[in-house]
């Protein structure tokens, strides 16, 4: 093998995110990870509005024009609170050109709001 190629390969992530466990759950970076645990902290909040009643990770959306199946869209959390609002959310820490199009897409089929962390 190449060994320039071997140097190349041997560094962080690509975008210097750092894969992290929580609570038996292994996550792409250590921002995704924070924003579980608060999550997790919500649950115990008084006000409704605060209170997180549940969350889902990693919940796919099919990406579906002119009913051919283009692609997936992975959303890092399905968040639903105690005043029955529900929330689509990403936790970035860089936008690429391919995410920015998923989303968008996503936002325009299901009538959504991504929020981005």
């Amino acid at each position: 093998m190449n060994p320039y190629f071997s140097k190349i390969y041997s560094k962080s992530g690509k975008y210097k995110n750092k894969k992290t466990e929580y609570n038996g759950f292994l996550f792409d970076s250590k921002k995704e990870a924070d924003y579980c645990c608060i999550l997790d902290l919500l649950q115990k909040a008084i006000k409704d509005s605060d209170r997180v009643i549940s969350y889902e990770k990693q919940v796919p959306f099919q990406i579906i024009l002119n009913d051919k199946k283009i692609c997936k869209y992975y959303a890092d959390f399905k968040v639903v609170y105690g005043d029955g609002r529900i929330e689509i959310v990403d936790v970035k820490g860089f936008k690429t050109d391919i995410y920015r199009l998923k989303k968008k897409l996503v936002e325009a089929q299901y009538g959504i709001n991504i929020i981005e962390i």
